[in-house]
């Protein structure tokens, strides 16, 4: 039987680590637990929220409703011709899935090894690193409409990715709850090392045919010396999103800017790297109050221990006004407020 507690502390269930209570609280272990929690009279009386890892949520407040943690396992393979199909359950840490796949010699998503967060939120963020998204090995996924409880499978053209985008993010936001997640794969690996520091940390290694393996213990390094773990302080990865802008607009800045470090995109614009205009700003590694940015890698938010969302949205607001400011260029928060 499905076990919903009340007035149930979220600060263990989000990696910013903020203390807020929501009114309910339900674990979902199985399909037939969400079916369970979706035909629940509880559903139509509160407000929803759907958790998977927290890294990707700054709470502002107390949620005033139900929570619904999905926490369903199981990770599962089948020969599809030339491809291998990997199935996870939603509740399946993403880095777990990566070690799966790498040990097993399923290539693809090495490139996006140690990003937090769980498989059931990788769709619907079009989670990507590394010169690799998730929309390149997406196959479909599994989700349950939340208003009728009815199963349904999404394709690949059903999700309408993008740039950290999906449908569950426009047109489908709030509707959907994702159970399973399949991926199409090969043994056939074709390494990417070309964004980041990756081929530079292989030639430091003397790596020069480099493995599935090799690439994401790299990228897991590179991760690491930049990152902090939000086991030791609370943050949610990169709290922007890397402004994407035309060609034209990157001409001005670049004028202005001859240093401005930036990446090709899709349709002829330009990437430009948010940490990178951030530091420009004089933010990195400060302290203001409780939270900051940390010391190796201004793009990512901390809380120093006794932080409220506020005081770390207000900060937010800080750095994209700041940055504005100084090159014209809007940042987005990657990061859901609730």
């Amino acid at each position: 039987m499905l076990d919903v507690q009340k007035n149930k502390s979220l600060k263990p269930y989000n990696t910013f680590s903020i203390s807020v209570d929501a009114n309910y609280f339900a674990e979902i272990l199985s399909e037939q637990d969400l079916k369970d929690v979706l035909k629940s009279e509880l559903i139509k009386q509160q407000n929803l929220l759907v958790l998977g890892g927290g890294s990707n949520v700054l709470f502002t407040k107390d949620f005033n409703g139900l929570v619904v943690k999905i926490s369903i396992p199981g990770i599962s393979s089948v020969e599809e011709g030339d491809d291998i199909i990997v199935t996870a359950g939603a509740g399946v840490v993403w880095n777990d899935l990566v070690k799966y796949c790498v040990l097993n010699g399923f290539a693809g998503i090495e490139n996006l090894s140690l990003i937090p967060g769980t498989v059931g939120a990788s769709p619907i963020q079009n989670i990507g690193a590394y010169g690799v998204e998730l929309k390149d090995v997406f196959k479909s996924c599994v989700a349950y409409e939340i208003t009728t409880s009815e199963k349904r499978i999404f394709n690949f053209e059903d999700c309408h990715f993008g740039y950290r985008d999906s449908v569950f993010k426009n047109e489908l936001k709030g509707q959907y709850i994702i159970t399973s997640v399949s991926f199409r794969l090969t043994k056939s690996a074709k390494i990417n090392t070309q964004y980041g520091a990756i081929q530079e940390e292989l030639n430091r290694k003397g790596i020069a045919v480099p493995t599935i393996a090799d690439i994401s213990n790299v990228v897991s390094e590179i991760r690491v010396a930049k990152l902090p773990d939000p086991s030791t302080i609370g943050n949610a990865g990169s709290f922007f999103k890397n402004p994407v802008i035309t060609w034209v607009e990157f001409e001005k800045v670049k004028s202005e800017h001859p240093n401005v470090v930036h990446y090709p995109a899709p349709d002829g614009k330009i990437k430009l790297a948010a940490g990178w205009l951030i530091e420009q700003c004089g933010f990195k590694g400060i302290v203001v109050g409780q939270t900051g940015t940390w010391k190796n890698q201004a793009l990512v938010l901390v809380n120093h221990g006794a932080a409220t969302g506020t005081e770390v949205y207000s900060f937010s607001e800080q750095i994209i006004n700041d940055v504005n400011a100084k090159f014209g260029v809007q940042l987005e928060r990657e990061v859901n407020i609730l």
